[in-house]
């Protein structure tokens, strides 16, 4: 009962953090029909700087940090994230109404990072006096690609056995099959092309951008004096944004099946406790500290919100993107965010911080 109590009080305390004040003011000012709008380029803006700020920081912390160290977490992140994708894409599959291509990129979705869930990680773990490595920012591309890739190459080798099944069934179909090739060269060109299409994302393209000027460059000075400063503000600004987003995108929902529903409610404590775990691992490993366990989890809990949408949209038309970006945004992200205290109480109670 005192862990439940503990854990109660900090989840009161910390929703009183400008973080999630504003993420749940935005939702309050959207469900009582505010006409309250922030105009695209402001958020594509916001969301650029945010992306950069992170980048950059973790690129000062990567060229000066021990690969060794970095290397560990960067696995965990990657393993992580491909994990999730096999459990949520299996999960969801299996339920009524879910297409295995929508279960493919619903799980991908959330088996990708949120940079705005991350960096409210960090500023929630800063706000307390939580320290973490700075190279954090960094694991971000690992799980991100890592799930991506994962749910759209297997959606795409669902698609082609579906297909051939079909083929097979046709007058000539197993001859044509028998004889057809340049499949296995098929499916490189294919994970070529989306690894390509995801490193020119907008979210992954500033993120790399920010961590090659980090290590190459010698950009403490404007990161200290801009866009550290401008963090915070930014931040609340985009809280803002994404609470209101996250109550119109929740009447998405009500065109898809209710597994959408559980999915959004469930999956991210269910993955943050996989990257929680996973965090506890390379803790015991190496030198991982108690706020990058809590950041890891945060990672794995969140859904991609800026690199997700458009990569799955473009390389999984098929699929039904109020269904995954609904569960996403109306849900996932609301559960990641709301979830950090949680991550926080437990790294206290394991390891201390």
């Amino acid at each position: 009962m005192d862990m439940i109590a503990e854990i109660l009080t900090g989840f009161v305390a910390q929703m009183q953090k400008p973080t999630l004040a504003f993420l749940i003011g935005g939702m309050a000012f959207a469900a009582f029909g505010s006409k309250l709008e922030i105009p695209e380029p402001v958020y594509k803006f916001i969301v650029f700087l945010l992306l950069m700020k992170v980048g950059l920081g973790a690129g000062i912390s990567v060229r000066e940090a021990n690969l060794i160290d970095l290397a560990v977490p960067a696995v965990a992140a990657a393993l992580v994230g491909i994990a999730i994708v096999l459990l949520g894409g299996q999960t969801l599959a299996r339920l009524r109404g879910v297409t295995q291509m929508d279960a493919m990129a619903t799980a991908g979705l959330f088996g990708a990072v949120s940079a705005s869930t991350l960096a409210a990680g960090m500023a929630m773990l800063d706000e307390e006096g939580i320290a973490y490595e700075g190279f954090i920012g960094a694991l971000y591309p690992f799980m991100d690609i890592a799930a991506l890739v994962t749910a759209i190459v297997l959606a795409r080798l669902s698609a082609e056995r579906k297909a051939a099944v079909q083929m097979a069934g046709q007058p000539g179909g197993v001859a044509a099959l028998a004889v057809g090739g340049g499949y296995g060269n098929g499916k490189a060109q294919m994970v070529r092309g989306i690894l390509v299409d995801t490193f020119r994302s907008a979210a992954i393209s500033a993120l790399m951008l920010g961590l090659a000027l980090g290590i190459l460059a010698r950009p403490d000075s404007v990161y200290e004096n801009f866009y550290d400063i401008l963090f915070r503000g930014l931040l609340s600004i985009l809280m803002l944004i994404m609470g209101m987003e996250a109550w119109s995108r929740l009447s998405e929902l009500r065109r898809v099946a209710h597994a959408y529903v559980a999915y959004g409610l469930l999956a991210p404590l269910a993955h943050g406790a996989l990257g929680f775990a996973a965090g506890l691992i390379v803790h015991q490993m190496t030198e991982f500290s108690g706020g990058g366990v809590v950041l890891l989890a945060v990672m794995a809990a969140s859904s991609s919100d800026i690199s997700g949408p458009p990569t799955l949209r473009g390389a999984l038309p098929e699929a039904n993107p109020s269904s995954y970006v609904g569960t996403s945004t109306g849900l996932g992200t609301p559960v990641a965010i709301l979830s950090i205290p949680l991550w926080i109480a437990l790294a206290d109670m394991f390891i201390g911080v």
